[in-house]
């Protein structure tokens, strides 16, 4: 992918969607700060990312009807408003409570930004739907790698200071997005009712994709959820492990993902991957701090192979448009995640847990019967919904 040749829009999409994902692993570095700052027990903080990506989760089902009713630039702008109130009512947040509600909210914007975001950079980049999702999936891993850091810098001086931060951040990116960003006519936007995605999984190998994508999902966020409480370390030493962690979710999803692909073929490519993020989750279970430090950087490889992999799967296996099948997938995807970041605070053993879930789904992948490649159709602009 020539990343030279991209019109500004792309990259301003782009720039949105690394600090929409900083949101996803900003509050790691702090969880102990704010557990600490509000007599938050550590199930109560856990709630932070069980709010934020349940909300994220149903809204998902909505934001293709609100795409084609409203178009993609005011859902994407609408989306970054929210995230902007949210973000700055969470750094004066008085209670576990309060902080978990506006959490709740920034999910929702999270939502309906991140669900027309890939339809911009899809709309205006060069290079096809592949070179989108690469695109995408960059600005991903860096938004996992920064939030991280940002919120182990602000940290450090107040748990408040990383929301503040964000807050400011997305401002900037809502003015770049309402002032540069063209708007699409009423004409183009597909028509998408509200129960489309959900049908869209009756397709077997789509529905068997999202299921095996949720189930990684939930030990991936169990690794994001539980670790800084095994560890109980600083905020600096949280976040520069999982600024490292990110930064190989970033390296491993845009230039390992299309090679060990091409080589082995998807299919193949997902179930080893996926193997081997069970074998990183056991690892993790044995009481080594420093092989757990290990595991987690390492982890951010495979996690970058599995969310490109699972992407490209899920936009290829069925004969539903792009927009729909990506709803219904993504709506069960972050579900795993939603109810991982819940209950993981209360199981004796998330890890060990994490990796059956992963085994498990290996098995389900295996009754995929082919390998896919990405389907020549013509790509739908207005309201592609992606995650991821």
């Amino acid at each position: 992918m020539n990343f030279k040749a991209q019109p500004k829009q792309v990259w301003i999409t782009a720039f949105a969607a690394v600090i929409a994902f900083m949101g996803i692993g900003l509050v790691d570095p702090i969880l102990l700060s704010i557990a600490e700052g509000l007599h938050a027990t550590p199930s109560q903080v856990t709630l932070l990312f069980s709010s934020y990506l349940g909300v994220q989760v149903v809204a998902m089902l909505f934001t293709g009807a609100a795409t084609a009713r409203f178009g993609a630039k005011r859902t994407l702008v609408g989306g970054l408003a929210l995230i902007v109130i949210a973000t700055l009512a969470c750094s004066a947040a008085g209670s576990i409570g309060q902080l978990v509600g506006l959490r709740a909210v920034w999910g929702l914007g999270n939502a309906f930004f991140i669900a027309t975001a890939l339809s911009v950079i899809v709309g205006a980049a060069s290079g096809g739907q592949k070179a989108a999702i690469l695109l995408y999936e960059a600005a991903l891993g860096l938004g996992l790698s920064v939030g991280p850091l940002l919120g182990a810098l602000l940290g450090s001086f107040s748990w408040r200071g990383p929301f503040l931060g964000t807050a400011i951040l997305m401002a900037v990116a809502l003015i770049l997005c309402a002032a540069f960003l063209a708007r699409d006519s009423h004409h183009e936007r597909p028509k998408i009712s509200l129960l489309d995605p959900l049908k869209a999984l009756k397709h077997p190998t789509l529905l068997r994709t999202s299921i095996g994508a949720a189930l990684y999902t939930a030990a991936f966020f169990t690794v994001l959820a539980w670790s800084p409480f095994v560890l109980q370390w600083g905020a600096v030493e949280i976040g520069l492990i999982f600024f490292g962690w990110g930064v190989c979710v970033a390296v491993s999803s845009v230039f390992l993902a299309p090679r060990l692909a091409d080589r082995v073929g998807e299919k193949r490519a997902i179930i080893g991957s996926v193997l081997a993020f069970a074998l990183l989750m056991l690892l993790m279970a044995v009481p080594s701090k420093p092989l757990l430090v290990v595991a987690v950087i390492v982890s951010g490889l495979v996690s970058g192979l599995l969310n490109t992999l699972f992407t490209g799967t899920a936009m290829s296996v069925s004969d539903a448009p792009r927009p729909v099948a990506s709803a219904g997938y993504n709506f069960l995807r972050w579900l795993g995640g939603a109810l991982a970041a819940t209950f993981v605070s209360h199981l004796a053993q998330p890890f060990v847990l994490a990796a059956v879930l992963c085994a498990v789904a290996a098995v389900l992948l295996t009754f995929n019967r082919r390998d896919v490649r990405e389907i020549p159709t013509e790509v739908v602009i207005a309201s592609e919904q992606l995650v991821g």
